[in-house]
């Protein structure tokens, strides 16, 4: 990314900042009412005061802890069963039908089964993660599988590889871009509901301290749990769409806005559309002077160089040389 770029990005957030101190500072209230909203200095030194104790960073640590648990176990098990149902008819009979209809139900409204089931907070809140992120990988999984080509499992099978040669050499590397887009969307879902049950039937975590916060009507500290989570969310999807890039090197080029157009394409593109390039016409060849063909050459030979006059037939052939 150019310099550029990340100055737009700065400027952007920068921008907002500014927006959010003037309509705090002037205590505006036309139909949106922010006289009770702590400012931007408010915030950042309610946030400085925090970093420098114990309880900030156990809480930190006690989220990230549950996102990477209940998202990893998302991942592998989204990825399993999205494939297997993709690969199988038996598989997609059995399961397709008990999954679509568990996947509209809201994870967070899975918490009173989780305390019921689970005999800990902490396992019914990785519980409630990994199925917030589980039912995006699956169907991203099952998408991306099920698009691939039959051509490569063919090319493999010729060459004699097995079931497993196909599944790991072809079925999910060229799944990997469909899957790392599953991924993407849930890790941002697994942020959504784990600060969810945190604030439920947590004990400790971001989200627990931000109700807590909220209850005893300190909003700058709702701020500070506010911009955490943000900013933890903003890391864990970028490592996630990082992670992507570097196991899928082989596509093409692209930049965030799409694919990097090849120069033959940007050729195409500034000549319009619908236009093809022009071959270049071939050089004409000079015909030799008849003064420079060597006089030991039949007459005819030396008339088809110069070409026939207009308006008389060809020459016929003679083998007598041509003294000077």
């Amino acid at each position: 990314m150019t310099g550029g770029r990340w100055l737009l990005r700065a400027a952007s957030l920068g921008a907002a900042l500014l927006v959010w101190q003037g309509l705090t500072s002037l205590d505006v209230n036309v139909w949106l009412r922010f006289e009770q909203f702590p400012t931007v200095g408010e915030v950042a030194g309610a946030f400085a005061g925090r970093a420098g104790t114990g309880p900030f960073w156990q809480d930190l640590a006690s989220s990230l802890r549950r996102i990477v648990t209940g998202f990893v176990l998302a991942a592998v098990l989204g990825v399993a069963v999205g494939t297997a149902i993709a690969r199988s008819r038996i598989a997609a009979d059995v399961l397709g039908p008990l999954l679509e209809v568990l996947r509209p139900v809201p994870a967070i409204a899975l918490v009173p089964v989780a305390i019921l089931l689970f005999p800990s907070n902490e396992q019914g809140i990785v519980f409630i993660t990994c199925t917030a992120a589980f039912f995006p990988v699956l169907v991203s999984t099952r998408h991306a599988v099920g698009a691939l080509t039959p051509v490569w499992e063919e090319a493999v099978l010729t060459m004699g590889g097995g079931r497993a040669r196909i599944l790991f050499s072809v079925v999910l590397p060229g799944a990997l871009p469909g899957i790392f887009g599953g991924l993407s969307v849930g890790i941002g879902v697994a942020w959504i509901c784990v600060i969810s049950a945190e604030m439920i039937s947590g004990e400790y975590g971001v989200g627990y301290r931000t109700w807590q916060d909220y209850t005893v009507i300190d909003y700058p500290g709702v701020f500070v749990g506010m911009v955490t989570i943000g900013a933890l969310g903003w890391l864990t999807s970028t490592a996630v769409e990082r992670a992507g890039r570097r196991l899928t090197r082989w596509l093409p080029a692209r930049d965030s806005l799409g694919p990097v157009p090849s120069s033959a394409a940007r050729t195409r593109t500034a000549r319009g559309p619908g236009r093809s390039p022009r071959a270049p016409r071939p050089a004409p060849h000079p015909a030799p002077h008849p003064t420079s063909l060597p006089t030991s050459l039949p007459v005819a030979a030396r008339a088809g160089a110069t070409g026939p006059r207009s308006g008389s037939g060809a020459l016929p052939e003679q083998t007598r040389e041509v003294t000077p």
